[in-house]
């Protein structure tokens, strides 16, 4: 074995390295085919490089049809998706398990096109006896990463494998150019995804916040922003949704826009030395509530304020079951009630979390403080501080109750409704 790689180049050395730290046998193994029929049929749909090997194909479809030659498509872990090409080498190939669903990474396959080309992350050709496996040398394989242009993280891979005779010396340009077509096309896809993102999302976030703003893509990346240089151009810290504290120290919120995934909004909280508010709900005597919350004042509806009053009555959270007996009785449902929590959402934000539903417990309330204050202080006092019954209009029964309990207490002597 000293004699043979001694010869090699460099990098093909440092693969057959890495092949048998592993314990590949070079002469008594095949790479596995774990992707059954089914499984490569919906990863060839669901994958990123779905979108982009209609671009590769037609790139390379002359060279793959040749005598002799094979095109690949594959994952960034070396699973082959796509195999196409002359039928007589794909049936030679067959033989070395060169087939969709197999697993050419380096850790499967040790050196060969599409495993060292991902291993490299690069343009890459391992020509015959350089290819680790014995039943890979009579082939030169030429191989090239196809990354994803808004997060430079490799998405996939394309290959030309060929017979040994068949080797041409414009194969690696050509699969490099191919790999830059698929990524340019890419780019265009990203630059539309985010104009609609723009389209759909921004006056929903400069309705809801003030100040510093911004939107960012699922990957990290600044798709709008005001001012435009307050954030970075990519997401310096994992994209988390909640507060979070930026490498610089400024502490940021997060919020998802989407609940099946999307964007997400970005603003600016307070600095800490001027006094930080906490959100604020003013429900007493009103018909719809009030909340104040990073600077924006939001009048609610009156769906809206039922619902924020009894998740914050309810601290432990609430099912959409159990929120629709409270707003409805009896005749509730859940599914009316989930599309009003999707609705609030859009106002309130990461505040808002699910199973079961609940609000920030930092939220405060008028009613709630004073409930508190009668319970640690004479009755008389407070009455001036109480401007009318809780949500007056509303008929939903949870808030009923806790109107007439609130009521009862400071009013005994006057009715509630």
């Amino acid at each position: 074995m000293t004699g043979q790689t001694h010869l090699m180049r460099a990098d093909v050395r440092a693969s057959w390295d890495r092949a048998q730290r592993r314990g590949l046998h070079p002469d008594r193994h095949l790479p596995d085919v774990g992707l059954a029929e089914d499984e490569v049929r919906t990863w060839r749909r669901d994958h990123q490089m779905a979108s982009v090997w209609p671009i590769l194909f037609a790139s390379l479809e002359s060279a793959a049809f040749e005598p002799g030659h094979v095109l690949f498509g594959g994952d960034a872990d070396g699973h082959l998706l796509w195999v196409q090409g002359d039928p007589t080498t794909r049936r030679v190939a067959e033989r070395a398990n060169l087939v969709e669903g197999a697993r050419w990474h380096e850790a499967e396959a040790g050196t060969n096109g599409v495993g060292t080309a991902l291993a490299l992350s690069r343009p890459f050709q391992v020509r015959g006896t350089e290819h680790y496996l014995s039943v890979a040398a009579d082939f030169t394989c030429t191989a090239a990463p196809v990354r994803d242009p808004v997060t430079g993280a490799v998405i996939g891979v394309v290959d030309v494998t060929c017979k040994l005779r068949n080797m041409n010396s414009l194969a690696l340009p050509l699969i490099t150019t191919a790999a830059r077509l698929a990524e340019a096309h890419l780019r265009d896809l990203a630059r539309q995804r985010h104009a609609e993102i723009l389209t759909r999302y921004r006056d929903r976030v400069l309705n809801r916040v003030g100040g510093h703003w911004a939107l960012i893509s699922q990957e990290g990346k600044l798709l709008d922003a005001a001012p435009s240089s307050w954030l970075p151009a990519v997401w310096p810290v994992p994209v988390i949704e909640g507060e979070t504290e930026l490498p610089d120290g400024r502490r940021v919120v997060v919020e998802r826009l989407s609940p099946g995934g999307g964007p997400f909004s970005v603003y600016a909280l307070p600095d800490q030395a001027s006094g930080r508010q906490a959100p604020q709900v003013t429900s007493l005597g009103r018909n719809r509530a009030v909340l104040w919350m990073d600077g924006v004042v939001h009048e609610l509806s009156l769906r809206h304020s039922e619902l924020v009053v009894l998740l914050l009555a309810n601290p432990d959270g609430l099912t959409a079951a159990a929120l629709a007996e409270e707003l409805y009785g009896n005749a509730g449902k859940t599914v009316t009630v989930r599309a009003e929590l999707t609705r609030l959402r859009r106002i309130v934000g990461y505040r808002l979390s699910s199973d079961p539903y609940r609000l920030d417990s930092r939220i405060r309330t008028d009613f709630q403080q004073l409930e508190a204050d009668v319970a640690n202080g004479a009755v008389g006092d407070l009455r001036s501080r109480y401007p009318g019954p809780l949500l007056p209009r509303s008929q939903a029964p949870g808030i009923r109750r806790i109107r007439q309990r609130l009521h009862n207490r400071l009013m005994p002597d006057r009715p509630a409704e």
